[in-house]
C-alpha cells in the first residue's frame, strides 16, 4: 500500500533540523561549550522556529483501490504529484487488483472507500451491492463509442487473420469473464458473424495472459492496456489482430457505496477534484505520466507505458453527460441479452452526478481541453435518463 505523506515530511524536516543542531560543534573545551549553550530565553526563541503542526488542517483518511491498467493511473498520479495533499486528503492506495471484480470485493468488505470499475459493477449491483457511479475514470462525455484502450492479440501461428476475423472460429480466446474485455471479444465476434459458441472462452486474468499465450494455452487474448502491448513486447511472434475498432463504449466509472457517499459528500467531491486535476496533467504530460506508470503497474516497461498512453489520454474524461448513462444502459442490456446477466437495472437508480457536476462547475480549467459536451447531452443534478432522448443527443463517435 502507498500513502500520501505531507505530514510525515514536515515532521521529518523538523527532526532533521534538530539533528543538525545537535551535531554542529566538535569543540572539546567544556567552558567554551558552556559559554555557547543557549540561554533559556534563546531556547524559547528556537522553539518558535519549529513547525507548528497545530496550524495544519486535519487530513481526511481515504482508501482507494485500482486495477493494474494504464487508464486507471489517475489515482496514482494524484498521489505522486500531490493533488490529494492540496485538498487535505491522506490517501492510501491498495496494492493493484488484477480485475474490477477483485476491486469490488475489497470495496464490499470495507477495505477501500472508492474503486474504479466498469462492467463488473453490473453483476455486483444485480447481486445486491448498493453502488453509485460518481464520475468516469475512462470514457467520454461527448460521444458514445470509443474502445481504443482495448486490443486483441494473437500468438504466432494461431491462424488468426486481422483482415478476416472469421478466422477466430474454433480458437481459444483468453478473456477475463465478466469484465469489459469479455464484451469486447463478443462484439468482435458479432461483427465477424460469429457467436461465443464458435470459440472457446477461457477465463484468464490480464496478468496471466502473456503466459497463457506463450504456452499455447490460448490462441489469442483481449484486454486493456498495458497488457496487449506488454504481451506483444515479450511473447515472441505475437501480433495485434485488432486495436479499438469502435465496437463499443469503453466503460470506466469511479464508484463507491451509496452509504459512504451520503455520509462523506465533501470527501467525495475532493477525491473527484484531485482525479480531474491528475487526468488533465496526464493529458498534458504523456511522457512523464508513462514514467510514473511503470512504478504503479508491475512489470510495465517505460516504452510500453508510453505507447499505451497514446491510446488512453483522449479518454481520460471524468465528466458526466447523458452519453455516460446511455453507454452503461446499452452495455447492461447487451450483457443481459447474451445471457451473462440475470436482469438489468435503471441507470437513474445508481448514477450520482451531483459531486462531479460541482467539480465541473467549480474547476472548468480541468476539462477545457476536452471535446465539448453536446448541448442536448448536458445534464444537471436533477437529470432523469431516457434512452430514446440520450440516443438522439449523443454522437456515436
Amino acid at each position: 500500500m502507498f500513502r500520501s505523506s505531507r505530514l510525515r515530511m514536515i515532521v521529518a524536516g523538523g527532526a532533521a533540523l534538530a539533528l543538525l543542531a545537535a551535531c554542529g560543534s566538535d569543540d572539546d573545551d567544556g567552558d567554551d561549550a558552556a559559554a555557547q549553550a543557549p540561554t533559556a530565553e534563546e531556547a524559547d526563541d528556537d522553539d518558535d522556529d519549529e513547525p507548528d503542526l497545530s496550524d495544519l488542517p486535519e487530513l481526511e483518511q481515504v482508501n482507494i483501490g485500482y486495477v493494474s491498467a494504464v487508464d486507471q493511473m489517475g489515482v496514482a498520479m494524484a498521489l505522486d504529484i500531490g493533488f490529494y495533499d492540496e485538498l487535505d486528503l491522506d490517501v492510501t492506495l491498495a496494492d493493484p487488483f488484477p480485475t474490477g471484480v477483485d476491486a469490488l470485493n475489497a470495496l464490499d468488505s470495507g477495505d477501500v472507500d472508492f474503486v474504479q470499475v466498469g462492467v463488473p459493477s453490473f453483476g455486483a449491483i444485480l447481486g445486491g451491492m448498493d453502488l453509485v457511479y460518481l464520475g468516469n475514470y475512462s470514457g467520454s462525455a461527448s460521444q458514445l463509442t470509443q474502445d481504443e484502450p482495448m486490443a486483441l492479440v494473437a500468438r504466432a501461428d494461431s491462424g488468426i487473420d486481422s483482415d478476416d476475423l472469421t478466422t477466430l472460429a474454433g480458437k481459444r480466446l483468453g478473456v477475463s469473464e465478466g469484465t469489459i474485455n469479455h464484451l469486447y471479444v463478443l462484439r468482435i465476434l458479432e461483427e465477424a458473424g460469429l457467436t461465443s459458441d464458435d470459440v472457446e472462452i477461457i477465463n484468464t486474468p490480464p496478468p496471466e495472459m502473456g503466459v497463457a499465450l506463450e504456452t499455447e494455452g490460448v490462441d489469442a487474448i483481449a484486454s486493456w492496456d498495458p497488457w496487449p502491448i506488454t504481451i506483444e513486447d515479450t511473447v515472441s511472434g505475437s501480433y495485434e489482430v485488432v486495436r479499438g475498432g469502435g465496437y463499443m463504449a469503453f466503460l470506466g466509472y469511479i464508484v463507491s457505496t451509496r452509504s459512504y457517499v451520503e455520509e462523506n459528500p465533501d470527501i467525495v467531491e475532493r477525491v473527484l477534484t484531485a482525479r480531474a486535476a491528475a487526468d488533465q496533467w496526464m493529458r498534458d504530460n504523456t511522457e512523464e505520466a508513462a514514467a510514473v506508470t511503470v512504478r504503479w503497474v508491475p512489470g510495465t516497461e517505460v516504452d510500453v507505458a508510453e505507447e499505451a498512453m497514446q491510446y488512453q489520454v483522449a479518454w481520460l474524461d471524468g465528466r458526466f453527460s447523458a452519453c455516460n448513462y446511455l453507454a452503461l444502459d446499452l452495455m447492461l442490456q447487451a450483457y443481459n441479452d447474451l445471457g451473462f446477466l440475470d436482469g438489468t437495472y435503471d441507470p437513474n437508480d445508481h448514477f450520482y452526478p451531483g459531486p462531479i457536476l460541482n467539480v465541473m462547475e467549480q474547476h472548468p480549467e480541468y476539462f477545457d481541453d476536452l471535446p465539448e459536451i453536446p448541448e442536448a447531452a448536458a445534464i444537471d443534478a436533477g437529470y432523469t435518463y431516457d434512452r430514446q432522448e440520450a440516443t438522439a443527443a449523443c454522437p456515436q463517435g
